[in-house]
């Protein structure tokens, strides 16, 4: 059987690409890689020792079940081929089965696509200071967890390991993209997080913000890659415990932030082990966001 918990994979048929905080990328040929989503868990950007037991396989059905279900309105990187085409060896492809993707080989673009729906994060400590979302003017008088007025599109830098992502005003990414693409960049996030936001919602869940990334095929067309409206990339929260004015709990790691703001760290690695319990709750916060949005 698949091992309950991997921290890290180790394929000897397959060239490793890299180590990210979550996922391993190893190559399979010139056009496909087959990304694997370990346990390992990221928080104030640092990868705790302690995996988290079948996150990466939630994360796996998760993106599997968004890029199918949206597939007819984005492209995406899935390629329809089974592990045993890719991985010969049985041990190996075990060690890996449920939490991995042969995907195509695509050049990403330099920005993360984040549409935002809800006043949360670092957004809401922007609103506060500034009035506005990341450059973009809100009404006053909004509430932390209070709705947009209508979704909006974000966009960052994608940081080097280790450092933190940048918001950058919708210029930026229409200074290094050209228009056309910005503009496409954009309406896809939007139209992306409003399907799907709509669909969680009848489900039980607010997808409060998410990231998006994509890539270029050959011909230039965009193409949605990495994962999918996960608890990695997304703000999900329970639609009956949410209200304006609080920091709602969320269906993903902010429960193991919350604890480790409990403890003397200085937010800096090695992080501090964490208990079972802590990691036992967390995974049944993942597998509970998949539940409700998949079955």
């Amino acid at each position: 059987m698949p091992p309950e918990r991997l921290y890290q994979s180790e394929l000897t048929g397959l060239p490793l690409l890299q180590r990210g905080k979550v996922r391993d990328v190893y190559a399979v040929d010139d056009e496909t890689l087959l990304v694997v989503a370990t346990d390992r868990l990221s928080a104030f950007d640092v990868v705790l020792s302690d995996p988290i037991p079948g996150k990466g396989a939630v994360l796996t059905r998760l993106s599997d079940f968004w890029f199918k279900r949206l597939g007819a309105r984005q492209p995406n990187q899935c390629l329809d081929r089974p592990l045993e085409a890719v991985i010969s060896d049985p041990a190996e492809r075990e060690q890996v089965a449920g939490r991995a993707m042969i995907v195509r080989r695509l050049a990403p673009l330099p920005f993360e696509a984040i549409a935002r729906g809800y006043l949360i994060g670092s957004g809401w400590k922007d609103y506060q200071a500034t009035g506005r979302l990341c450059g973009i003017t809100l009404p006053g008088g909004l509430r932390q967890a209070d709705p947009l007025p209508e979704p909006i599109f974000t966009p960052s830098t994608k940081a080097a390991a280790g450092d933190h992502d940048e918001n950058v005003a919708f210029d930026a990414v229409v200074d290094h993209l050209g228009r056309d693409l910005a503009e496409e960049l954009r309406r896809v996030t939007l139209m992306l997080y409003t399907e799907a936001a709509a669909y969680a919602r009848d489900r039980g869940i607010i997808i409060a913000d998410t990231k998006f990334e994509f890539g270029l095929d050959g011909a230039g067309r965009l193409v949605w890659i990495d994962e999918a409206l996960t608890p990695d990339s997304s703000r999900f929260w329970p639609a009956d415990a949410w209200q304006p004015d609080t920091s709602p709990p969320s269906f993903d790691k902010q429960f193991v932030r919350d604890y480790l703001e409990t403890l003397d760290w200085d937010k800096t690695a090695p992080a501090p082990a964490l208990p079972e319990a802590i990691i036992e709750q967390t995974a049944g916060r993942y597998r509970e966001a998949e539940t409700r949005l998949c079955h």
